[in-house]
């Protein structure tokens, strides 16, 4: 158990140890009040964040606003993948594939390389299993065809072969691995990046900050348009409201309740499913994944992650509150029951487990399994003039945010399209904040020339290239000159506390969870003790 002798001995915090902040709390609702938007974005999971993103870019004055934290709910709780989606070769997708291919290539290799990898994929092929070899061959084959054998060509494995690079593949009635690739990433610090990209193009964000209301402004001789909303600081109390020429209501699983705010008859436009993943201590070095089929539709990932093991996910309908949904007994047993397919018992034990986490697939109403519904974009106009989107993949979050901002400038009754002809000037290929080859960022990080924290771990050297690019040599640097910061927030995780400072200063960071669960990983590797949220508290109360 970590206590305080782990932290810096003589540590009182760094009162006085500041990066060149952005606006406080206080500045940001005053420029929300005072400010009349082109756009207002309710809603600061990832599709919210993209759109807000491109609106900024197209010089459109945006606001973009949340109850909890950016990417505080299911954008936080995906399995981390940019993938193409294979399983969608089977009902003859083929164009969908591609078009996912293309925006997994151009995020991991030109829009966000420091953020993102790509990853090998096993899919292991049983006796007596849904699929065959045949079958699966072809199907990779086809799957790595679609992007352009980017990733190499999809072929068959010998199951010895695939045991040398994953230790634990299970080999019993193991006739053949197949093998593709796909990507990788930390989906709470890729929509952070976004946030902060938003934020530079000139968007005002603020979290913590619930909708308690809508405004409308009557027109004569029509029914009264949606106009901004009124808000509530939820750390303050502080109340506000914001003006908008159009409103967008991205707010996920909640988009009814918003919905039903600017219309009190409004039919449900979604249904929830309730998707649940592990996360594990490894006992052994993983070179690639594992995707296994469980039946015809649904796949079980196990998945090297973070230096730890993400296993999962459930797909069941879920209809109680978004806000309370979390991993039951159930969904453990299931999940381990699952990836024990594949994966030998000895990883699967329960002291391995460091965290488990749920999150709400929102798919599109009507009927049938949540397994087969498919992972779409719903996008509706209300009574009121606002518009509503939900749903889609994270891979696909730039087309998305394309997508709606398309949608906006046709809306009729506004003029929104005039202002956005810069949009159609935007390059396709729009880096985030950081980019930057990590394995070169490491490199000088751990060079005696030019590395400006001297004696830095090898860890933390790779876990500040691959969570934050080039700005890594900020929180380096700020390390150097403050040593009490370069101290390991906990001994057996590689963040240090200078990480804390940043993420105060520079990325919205309010409270404990904040920092420890979306911008550093030490409650995903279940680190994040009483004393460490304490210590964390005490530098958040020293804005």
């Amino acid at each position: 158990m970590t206590t305080l002798q782990h932290l810096p001995a003589n540590w009182e915090g760094p009162t006085a140890v500041r990066f060149t902040e952005r606006a406080d709390r206080a500045e940001q609702r005053q420029n929300l009040s005072n400010t009349t938007f082109d756009l207002l974005v309710i809603g600061g999971g990832i599709l919210g964040i993209s759109t807000a993103w491109h609106a900024a870019q197209s010089g459109l004055r945006v606001a973009l606003v949340d109850s909890g934290d950016f990417a505080g709910a299911t954008s936080s709780a995906s399995s981390k993948l940019l993938h193409g989606g294979l399983r969608y070769l089977q009902t003859g997708a083929v164009k969908l594939v591609a078009e996912n291919h293309f925006e997994r290539r151009a995020v991991t290799r030109q829009v966000a390389p420091h953020l993102s990898r790509p990853l090998t994929f096993y899919l292991p092929i049983y006796k007596n299993g849904p699929h065959g070899a045949a079958k699966m061959g072809a199907g990779v084959f086809a799957y790595s065809a679609l992007s352009a054998f980017g990733d190499g060509v999809g072929h068959l494995l010998n199951p010895v072969k695939a045991r040398m690079a994953v230790p634990e593949l299970r080999i019993d009635d193991l006739k053949a691995v197949a093998v593709y690739g796909d990507s990788q990433m930390n989906d709470a610090r890729m929509a952070l990046m976004t946030v902060r990209a938003a934020a530079d193009a000139g968007a005002v964000v603020l979290n913590h900050a619930e909708v308690t209301g809508l405004r409308f402004t009557a027109k004569q001789g029509t029914r009264s348009r949606v106009s901004g909303a009124e808000l509530r600081d939820r750390l303050t109390g502080a109340e506000f409201g914001v003006d908008a020429r159009v409103v967008l209501n991205a707010t996920g699983p909640w988009v009814d309740h918003l919905r039903r705010m600017e219309d009190a008859g409004a039919d449900p436009s979604i249904r929830l499913s309730k998707g649940a993943h592990l996360v594990l201590k490894r006992t052994s070095h993983w070179q690639a994944a594992l995707a296994t089929p469980i039946d015809k539709y649904r796949i079980t990932f196990a998945l090297p992650w973070e230096d730890m093991l993400l296993l999962g996910t459930t797909d069941e309908e879920y209809e109680g509150d978004p806000g309370e949904v979390a991993v039951n007994e159930r969904d453990i047993a299931q999940i381990l029951d699952e990836a024990g397919h594949s994966v030998r018992s000895e990883q699967l034990r329960r002291e391995l487990i460091t965290y488990a986490f749920a999150g709400l697939r929102v798919l599109p109403g009507g009927p049938g399994s949540t397994a087969k519904a498919k992972r779409e974009t719903v996008v509706t106009e209300g009574r009121g003039g606002m518009l509503s989107v939900a749903g889609g993949k994270w891979t696909t979050f730039r087309h998305i945010g394309r997508t709606v901002m398309k949608k906006l400038a046709a809306m009729p009754g506004y003029t929104l399209g005039a202002d956005m002809e810069p949009m159609r000037n935007l390059p396709r290929r729009l880096p985030l904040p950081g980019i930057a080859n990590p394995h070169a960022v490491q490199h000088r990080l751990l060079s005696d020339g030019g590395a400006p924290l001297p004696n830095l771990g090898e860890d933390t050297a790779k876990h500040l290239a691959t969570h934050y690019g080039s700005i890594a040599f900020d929180i380096a640097r700020l390390a150097g000159e403050h040593p009490e910061l370069a101290e390991r927030v906990h001994p057996d995780a590689p963040e240090i506390w200078a990480q804390v400072v940043y993420a105060r200063d520079m990325e919205w960071a309010e409270t404990p969870d904040d920092v420890l669960r979306r911008r550093t990983t030490l409650t995903i590797r279940g680190l994040d003790t009483p004393e460490i949220r304490t210590r964390v508290q005490s530098l958040l109360d020293q804005r």
